[in-house]
């Protein structure tokens, strides 16, 4: 009998690591490895086939051909849930030619009181010991900006540091409620961005992203 209390785990938000019992009849080999070695999938948006519950995906490395597993569980099925990596938990295993990058982003969110954290490539790295850093890796962040977050500012000293950056910066503004936007998108677009949250995805004037007037 499991002494945590399951629903300690809701709301998910996308990108949080899962941690899931080992799934022995797992129809996918990989999902059976993955959950023995105590390794988390991450929170994703349901779609119209899935089953009630939990839904999480697992990107695979390059070696098992970039292919992305998708599965459905119940929140009994969780063991943990944690955000995505820290910006200061990814250096060891960032390239080499990365970390000044690593380190003007760092800035960055000390000057504007962000808390910046990593997914993608770098992070599946960090979390499994996998290579999933390829020549092309884009290195993947995720801003969690506040309702007096000078956006503008941001993006501005972004766009300075991706061009000194060996490599793109990807990645989202993201609300405390979970919803994100794609900072690239931001800086193109003077009206609408697309929004994304576990329950949906939709367009909103970026003007009015910081204070949460949409739903998803």
């Amino acid at each position: 009998m499991h002494s945590r209390s399951p629903r300690k785990f809701l709301p998910l938000r996308r990108h949080d690591l899962v941690v899931i019992e080992p799934r022995p009849e797992a129809p996918e080999p990989m999902i059976s490895m993955w959950c023995e070695n105590g390794w988390p999938l991450v929170a994703r948006r349901p779609t119209s086939s899935d089953a009630d519950g939990v839904a999480l995906g697992l990107p695979l490395p390059p070696s098992q051909g970039k292919k992305r597993l998708s599965l459905v569980v119940q929140i009994d099925e969780i063991l943990s849930v944690q955000p995505p990596l820290a910006l200061d938990s990814v250096t060891r295993m960032a390239p080499q030619d990365w970390l000044p990058t690593v380190e003007r982003i760092a800035q960055l969110a000390i000057e504007h009181e962000l808390d910046v954290r990593v997914f993608g490539s770098l992070g599946w790295s960090v979390v499994t010991g996998l290579d999933y850093l390829t020549s092309t890796s884009d290195l993947d962040l995720l801003l969690y900006v506040a309702a007096d977050t000078d956006l503008e500012r941001v993006i501005g000293r972004l766009a300075q540091i991706q061009a000194m950056a060996p490599m793109r910066l990807d990645g989202e503004f993201v609300r405390g409620d979970g919803v994100g936007a794609n900072w690239q998108e931001f800086r193109r677009s003077a009206g609408d961005v697309l929004v994304k949250s576990l329950d949906g995805a939709a367009f909103v004037d970026r003007r009015r992203f910081l204070v949460g007037s949409t739903a998803i």
